[in-house]
């Protein structure tokens, strides 16, 4: 089986984890069975990967391949992209998706419902005066 990996992709994910003080001594890693559909096979391997960031507490945890070298480049990558985004002060695109989908999900507000009720009537009298009119 090929190595899905270049050797330009390592190096530079190295270079990224320096640029950002990360080094192997300041990761727990640990291989776990994966969950989700997959059957037999996924609850008999551990490709899931689990890395923690020491120093920070960062955990990540990456199931995106099958193969766990793989799964190790994604986790470290993912790793760094976190810690970008703490050291910039922004919010990570999955955190701001959350985000989203709670501000969806919240109920309207009382006064919202009443303004919506409200506009729904206008819309409502105005096409009332639209129809022709009734032959009594």
């Amino acid at each position: 089986m090929q190595n899905p990996l270049s050797t330009e992709k390592t190096s530079d994910l190295a270079r990224r984890m320096a640029a950002l003080g990360i080094t192997e001594a300041d990761l727990l890693e640990k291989f776990v069975r994966g969950s989700g559909a997959g059957g037999q096979k996924i609850n008999k391997t551990s490709s899931c990967v689990f890395l923690k960031h020491l120093p920070t507490g960062v955990c990540i945890k990456c199931q995106m391949d099958r193969s766990r070298e793989m799964n190790r480049f994604l986790a470290r990558r993912e790793l760094c992209e976190q810690l970008e985004m703490i050291r910039d002060g922004k919010a990570t695109a999955k955190t701001q998706a959350i985000e989203k989908m709670r501000r969806q999900k919240r109920p309207r507000s009382r006064r919202s419902k009443q303004r919506s009720v409200a506009d729904k009537r206008q819309l409502s009298q105005k096409k009332s005066l639209r129809r022709p009119p009734s032959g009594d």
